[in-house]
């Protein structure tokens, strides 16, 4: 199977991960679930290390850990600050919007990742992608218009702001990992499993801010959904850091095809949610994924 069958599959668990979230956020607090998740992600590797500890000869090549230096631990910390900053603006804004715009306003972050990849690693994309790019932008014009026949003003709404900010922190995290995996050349499981460690961390200190320093904070309720998106991104995770590895993988191409995801997600928003206005909001989501083809074919 080669890197692009890959990273489809990673997309759909990642459409299905989108749509286990809504359900766990859904008027619910969001920082729990932010600390459950990465405790239990967290767990599944500190399970992983300790059958490395007692039983190496046992343990798959693709699961071994390397030993590192403090260095490259600060290099995945820091890995985990950019995603954490954006899991805490994605989470809030799907709370609060519907799924059938949240997961194709996250879906621009190929737009993002092509202007790093034009500034920081000096890529020279085709005309094609430049294409595909404004192609996207108009979807998003769409994307808004469609909004406002839900009360939502993409220019004034802090959910969407929150949206945005995400998407651009995550597509700064891709170009990271072409970094990590391309020049640093971690392993996928080095980086996954402490990249969850520091993740569990950094989420344990925002819970407890959460929750003996804010008052009027909202009830968490235990969901089935939670566990599930820990399973999900463990998974999609673990496939995405396995094509990066691969030196045909090109990270512009890859970050496009994980947009497939959004697809898995707007159908589910609105087979599962209910959600309204689809006939508005279909044509905005096509030529967005259109355009996010024509940034791969590019």
């Amino acid at each position: 199977m080669n890197w692009i069958a890959v990273t489809l599959l990673s997309a759909v668990v990642l459409g299905c991960c989108e749509l286990f979230i809504k359900h766990a956020v859904r008027e619910n607090a969001v920082l729990p679930v932010l600390v459950s998740l990465t405790l239990y992600n967290a767990g599944v590797w500190a399970a992983l290390l300790a059958w490395h500890a007692f039983a190496p000869s046992t343990v798959p090549t693709m699961l071994i850990l390397e030993k590192i230096t403090v260095a490259q631990h600060l290099e995945i910390a820091v890995k985990s600050g950019l995603v954490g900053a954006s899991w805490i603006c994605s989470y809030l804004a799907v709370k609060h919007l519907p799924v059938t715009l949240a997961s194709p306003m996250r879906a621009t972050s190929p737009i993002w990742t092509l202007l790093g990849a034009l500034v920081l690693l000096h890529e020279k994309p085709a005309a094609i992608k430049l294409g595909g790019a404004i192609l996207t932008v108009v979807g998003v014009f769409g994307l808004s218009w469609a909004g406002r026949w839900e009360g939502i003003n993409f220019r004034r709404d802090r959910w969407v702001g929150l949206m945005f900010l995400s998407t651009i922190l995550s597509a700064s995290s891709v170009l990271y990992d072409k970094h990590l995996f391309a020049e640093a050349k971690f392993e996928p499981s080095t980086v996954q499993a402490w990249f969850y460690f520091y993740l569990a961390a950094i989420f344990l200190v925002v819970g407890a801010v959460w929750r003996f320093g804010v008052r009027d904070r909202a009830v968490f309720r235990w969901r089935w959904s939670i566990p599930l998106i820990s399973v999900s991104l463990l998974l999609a995770d673990f496939i995405y850091f396995h094509v990066l590895r691969d030196p045909e993988a090109l990270i512009v191409l890859v970050a496009a095809l994980r947009r497939v995801s959004t697809l898995v997600a707007f159908i589910g928003g609105w087979w599962f949610f209910g959600e309204v206005n689809i006939r508005r909001k279909l044509p905005a989501v096509v030529t967005m994924l259109a355009g996010i083809a024509l940034m791969a074919l590019g």
